[in-house]
């Protein structure tokens, strides 16, 4: 599957969990009947799910309103095994205690997390009720790059995204493990107590992502390229003795709600985890050069000033004082941990009769000859 100007949309169409087949009116019941046991008399009103949103956990949207006041909601809500989930659990509970760890030691704009409903009876999974919050997201589909209020703005007004998502980044840097508890989720995750500092959370989390790994290949193939990714990763950790932190582990503009190029809601935080604050920056900046490499494939003129890793690197330094180090590693980490969840979503999309099974099983993965440049340490030396 080499990158192909139409494999963006197709990969965007098969991401999704499932097409919901739930019907809005018996939605609209169950969230009032459910909600009632919260509030005094509310009632439930516009019950949508928004097309192309959400790569693993259902969204659903819907208004409420209860002690004379109007509320605008959103209900996150964990996939059924039948959707052939992309990751092996989905702890809502979790996703909720992080927002609100990070909204009660940060200003940062996280949404206000209402309820977390562990009783998978009345909607048929867990999910988690939160602040429904109006703005501008960066589309995945198709890619903002390929034009979309992102590429029409000024330079200026980019650049003011692109500080304020590291501003983001460097704030949720600043919350202590200690502050979570048990709350970091996610592939992968670790927690405070495992581990202390970065290069211990790396190799816990590396180890994770290869739990992670043979989970996809219990029901789908496996990938000589994710593999020898591994024993390269697992050859180069990093010797960092810095303070583990806690890591948005999604760290990207399209899980960010903009108003005027300014964010004003953090969103999904299901790969939260504990570990090095270089992870976070790298996925950043990897998954605007995944975009930007099929956007060039396209033969589209793209974004390739904006979220450069050097940039991002020294905006970081300048916020913080901690200079980003060993980012050719993080970035090819990054790019496995994409090749893990690429493989799964091509493996669903064989599943559901959406693609067919390549021959070669790497194929399956839309940037797999990035990663194979990162490994061989040629991918950032053919951008200069």
């Amino acid at each position: 599957m080499r990158i192909d100007p139409d494999d963006s949309a197709h990969h965007g169409e098969v991401a999704r969990p499932h097409d919901s087949r739930r019907d809005p009116a018996r939605l609209r019941a169950d969230l009032q009947r459910w909600l009632a046991r919260h509030v005094t008399d509310p009632t439930v009103d516009d019950v949508r799910i928004p097309d192309g949103t959400g790569m693993s956990s259902e969204t659903l949207l819907f208004d409420a309103t209860w002690d004379g006041r109007a509320h605008a909601l959103v209900a996150r809500v964990a996939p059924p095994e039948t959707s052939v989930p992309v990751f092996p659990r989905y702890d809502l509970g979790a996703q909720a205690r992080v927002m609100r760890a990070v909204a009660a030691h940060t200003d940062l704009p996280v949404p206000h997390v209402h309820w977390s409903e562990p009783d998978p009876g009345p909607l048929g999974a867990p999910f988690f009720v939160m602040t429904r919050v109006d703005g501008r997201v960066p589309p995945d589909v198709m890619p903002y790059n390929f034009g979309s209020w992102v590429t029409e703005a000024e330079p200026a007004q980019r650049a003011t995204m692109q500080d304020a998502v590291v501003d983001v980044i460097a704030r949720i840097h600043t919350v202590g493990p200690a502050c979570l508890g048990a709350a970091p989720t996610g592939v992968g995750a670790t927690t405070a107590g495992a581990t202390r500092t970065a290069q211990e959370a790396v190799r816990a989390h590396l180890d994770g992502q290869r739990a992670y790994y043979e989970w996809t290949t219990r029901t789908g193939p496996r990938s000589p390229l994710i593999e020898r990714a591994f024993t390269w990763l697992d050859e180069h950790v990093p010797d960092d003795r810095t303070p583990a932190v806690l890591c948005w582990g999604d760290a990207r503009i399209g899980n960010i709600v903009f108003d005027d190029f300014r964010p004003v809601a953090v969103l999904d935080w299901e790969l939260a985890t504990v570990g090095a604050r270089e992870m976070d920056l790298a996925w950043m900046t990897f998954l605007h050069r995944f975009f930007e490499d099929i956007a060039t494939a396209a033969g589209l003129p793209g974004l390739p000033d904006f979220l450069r890793r050097d940039d991002i690197a020294r905006a970081y330094t300048a916020r913080t004082g901690h200079t980003p180090q060993h980012l050719d590693f993080y970035t090819c980490y990054a790019a496995l941990q994409h090749a893990i969840i690429m493989l799964r979503i091509t493996t669903r999309a064989v599943h559901f009769g959406q693609a067919e099974q390549p021959d070669d099983v790497d194929e399956m993965i839309l940037h797999r000859a990035s990663l194979e440049a990162m490994l061989a340490g040629t991918y950032w030396e053919a951008l200069r």
